[in-house]
């Protein structure tokens, strides 16, 4: 028994803060799911270690009642016996009498052991119930907290995978990212010589164009046909 409340009262004064900050560090409730299947295995034996206790206590008691209920007979049989003047079962009596009051005592003191020890269970049970109810919330706390850690973690590697796609990360992702910049680079380059040559044309025939006009004006001045 004693035992068994030391291991209590070690899982009633632990530290949760620490535990809660354990699990933070190492990202998983394995520390705090084993305190919690601590607490209702010995949550188990305390109730079972209770009812134990507490039947010897009904136990004692009714021992108790019983030879007090006896030492009162004998005691007014005594007072019978002497009033009679049976000396001799007065003294019988009262030799029984003495040892009846002796088990009486021994049974009083078995009672208020048994029963401060019956308390002593049921407080420790009290106790024990509020730190699993207690740790059980900060599970579920922490499990979303976790989830969330997770989430933010799986957005930064998918930041960190775009920064890869620029040159800061895997060496066969930056090829690959290297590969498609430099197409980009030499589409776009193509596009710009088109359109240069497109412009050249385009300046070639307004040149071409200004000289046929110009050659026109000075035929119809001269009087020459075209």
């Amino acid at each position: 028994m004693a035992s068994l409340l030391e291991k209590v009262s070690t899982l009633i004064s632990a530290n949760l803060h620490y535990m809660v900050d354990q699990a933070l560090k190492s990202n998983s409730l394995a520390v705090i799911d084993q305190y919690i299947r601590q607490v209702q295995n010995n949550l188990e034996e305390l109730e079972d270690a209770a009812a134990t206790v507490g039947g010897e206590v009904k136990s004692l008691k009714r021992k108790l009642d019983e030879y007090s209920l006896k030492s009162a007979e004998l005691d007014r049989a005594i007072d019978a016996f002497l009033m009679e003047g049976n000396e001799t079962a007065a003294a019988a009596a009262q030799s029984k009498l003495n040892s009846t009051k002796r088990l009486v005592e021994n049974y009083q003191e078995q009672v208020e052991r048994q029963d401060k020890e019956f308390h002593t269970l049921l407080d420790a049970k009290v106790k024990l119930d509020a730190r699993l109810s207690t740790m059980k919330q900060e599970r579920e706390e922490l499990q979303a907290l976790l989830e969330l850690a997770k989430s933010k973690e799986q957005t930064v590697k998918a930041m960190k995978s775009l920064d890869d796609l620029v040159g800061s990360g895997d060496s066969d992702i930056s090829r690959i990212a290297e590969s498609i910049h430099s197409r980009l680079d030499k589409a776009s380059t193509a596009s710009e010589m088109r359109a240069a040559n497109l412009d050249a044309q385009m300046d070639e025939v307004l040149e071409r164009s200004a000289l046929d006009l110009q050659l026109a004006e000075r035929r119809k001045k001269l009087g020459l046909k075209d």
